[in-house]
């Protein structure tokens, strides 16, 4: 028996089997849930093909975050209720990152926002007749307490992500729902990569998290998901788990 058994767990953001997402979608079908993939446009054939990929094939259903559309559509698209949602979807434009956060326009920082921050609240919300009592919904960040060099405005969407996820921790609260947040080291992602100068966050991890850390390796990001969406933690909500070998507790 799994920590998910008889659980249907809808998926976001599984473009590569590189990714933490696919690494969640994989555990969870592992320990028993039935995984459903979301995705949109052109990327709707990736994900297909990711899909396959999986131990068992995952229905895919198309799910632009942005679009009211797909939003009011979504829990007819879910076929049923569902158990918990895995928010992994960030996009910033390439003239947020990268050292330039003085120069950004408000236009670059605004679809960054509503990308990877209020895409939570949309989702939450859309979904939330299919919920069932009990259900988790776990967003993945990267630790935005601090500044980083190089995340520049993704950095900021990342802090509005987090104090997304608290405000909507209180007010589903009431309905039984759990929100809580993942803050993964670096990962050699197709996100991350995308970064411009992210290889030197990358190397300062190995020196300083006290239990080492894999940048190849997704899944005990992975492992922390599961185990929120799952019974094992139902009185947690409006948390931020570091999965990142120990580096947040370091000073230098």
């Amino acid at each position: 028996m799994g920590i998910l058994d008889g659980k249907r767990i809808l998926v976001t953001g599984v473009l590569t089997e590189a990714s933490i997402a696919f690494a969640a979608a994989r555990l969870a079908q592992e320990q028993g849930a039935e995984v459903i993939l979301s995705s949109f446009g052109r990327q709707m054939k990736i994900t297909s093909v990711i899909a396959e990929r999986l131990p068992q094939t995952a229905q895919v259903i198309e799910l632009d975050a942005t679009n009211d559309e797909d939003l009011a559509a979504l829990p007819e698209r879910l076929g049923g209720n569902i158990d918990g949602i895995v928010h992994a979807i960030a996009f910033a434009p390439k003239d947020a990152l990268g050292g330039v956060f003085l120069d950004t326009p408000f236009e670059s920082v605004s679809n960054a926002m509503h990308v990877s921050a209020f895409s939570l609240k949309s989702i939450a919300v859309a979904a939330k007749p299919a919920l069932n009592p009990g259900a988790g919904i776990v967003a993945l960040t990267f630790d935005a307490t601090v500044a980083w060099p190089v995340y520049d405005w993704m950095g900021v969407a990342k802090a509005a992500l987090e104090s997304t996820a608290r405000y909507l921790a209180k007010y589903l609260g009431e309905d039984d729902i759990r929100v809580n947040l993942v803050s993964a080291g670096p990962l050699k992602t197709t996100a991350a990569t995308s970064i411009p100068g992210f290889e030197g966050l990358e190397a300062m991890w190995g020196d300083r998290a006290p239990l080492g850390w894999d940048q190849k390796n997704t899944e005990p990001a992975g492992k922390a998901i599961v185990s929120l969406l799952s019974d094992w933690f139902p009185a947690t909500t409006g948390e931020m788990v570091h999965v990142d070998g120990g580096f947040h507790l370091t000073g230098a």
